[in-house]
């Protein structure tokens, strides 16, 4: 597979930001200095990905609700991953996905009502993952809302909650290379959030301190809800490589989003981060905000490609 120099178009840098922009909306974690602090990432990110003559890719998700209704993954991250897997196996980038097993059920569903049912989930110890990822020859891996070490070594909630016992250390994954490292977080304690200083995470977040990851990627891609982040993510790839851009468009679709999430919560079973209960929300927010998030994205991508 090759990279076009259509990824250089003068005027796609013009677009990415503007999908940047459009997912940086705080949604009450005061992660304003956050935004602020990764501008230019999700263009960094797409840029390594649309620029890579023979990607493939491995991705990270999965952040567990000891205290949901039931006890279960959260609907950010699995959701937004398979969207995006489902985008790049389109345009021939295969991926798989890494998860521990509180969080595979919920994966495992988010991907098989994106109607990639035989993708394959790694759950298995964090070295065993990593020589199946060298083996697969894995170029990037992609973390998504997935809950990463402090500064102690617990991995903590929003709520400062230790949640280790239910929480693979697949930083170590992240990290283990020879892959890029792409993350995308809306909190400042999921994997790649090491990358921006922690006394900034400290001074805006709460219990900031305590919960701020300090686990870095070379690419971060800050987003009012990560699930945005992996929208925005396709849609910047889009407007990078026209080649790819109705195979990615297509996975920016209202009803497949739905479709995911509706597989997730049902069948994973998954909860909101926010409320921790079981339904058909992502942070607390109801679908008609999210797929405005999709088709804004559309716009701007069709916008750019008319100029």
């Amino acid at each position: 597979m090759s990279a076009p120099s259509a990824a250089c178009q003068p005027h796609s840098r013009i677009v990415v930001d503007d999908i940047e922009r459009l997912i940086q909306v705080d949604v009450g974690r005061n992660v304003a200095a956050l935004f602020e602090a990764a501008k230019g990432g999700l263009w960094s990110a797409a840029s390594a990905l649309a620029t890579a003559p023979s990607a493939r890719v491995g991705l990270i998700t999965g952040f567990y609700v000891p205290q949901g209704s039931p006890p279960a993954a959260e609907t950010d991250g699995p959701v937004g991953a398979a969207l995006l897997a489902k985008g790049l196996e389109a345009v021939g980038i295969r991926c798989r996905l890494s998860t521990d097993e509180p969080c595979r059920g919920a994966c495992v569903a988010a991907l098989t009502g994106a109607g990639l049912s035989g993708a394959p989930v790694d759950a298995a110890s964090v070295p065993a993952i990593v020589e199946i990822w060298r083996r697969a020859q894995i170029t990037h891996a992609i973390s998504i809302e997935r809950c990463g070490r402090s500064a102690d070594g617990a991995p903590r909630n929003m709520r400062g909650l230790d949640i280790s016992t239910y929480t693979a250390p697949l930083d170590e994954l992240f990290t283990a290379g020879p892959w890029q490292t792409i993350a995308i977080g809306d909190g400042g304690n999921e994997i790649g959030m090491g990358s921006l200083p922690r006394e900034l995470i400290a001074q805006h977040i709460d219990h900031g301190e305590t919960i701020a990851c300090v686990t870095p990627a070379q690419h971060l891609i800050v987003a009012g809800v990560s699930n945005w982040g992996a929208y925005a993510l396709l849609g910047a790839l889009a407007a990078l490589r026209p080649d790819w851009r109705e195979q990615l468009l297509a996975c920016l679709d209202e009803k497949l989003d739905k479709a995911v999430l509706e597989a997730t919560v049902n069948n994973g079973p998954a909860v909101d981060g926010v409320s921790r209960l079981r339904a058909m929300t992502v942070d607390n927010l109801g679908l008609s905000v999210h797929h405005s998030k999709l088709r804004e994205i559309r716009t701007l991508v069709r916008a750019g490609h008319a100029v």
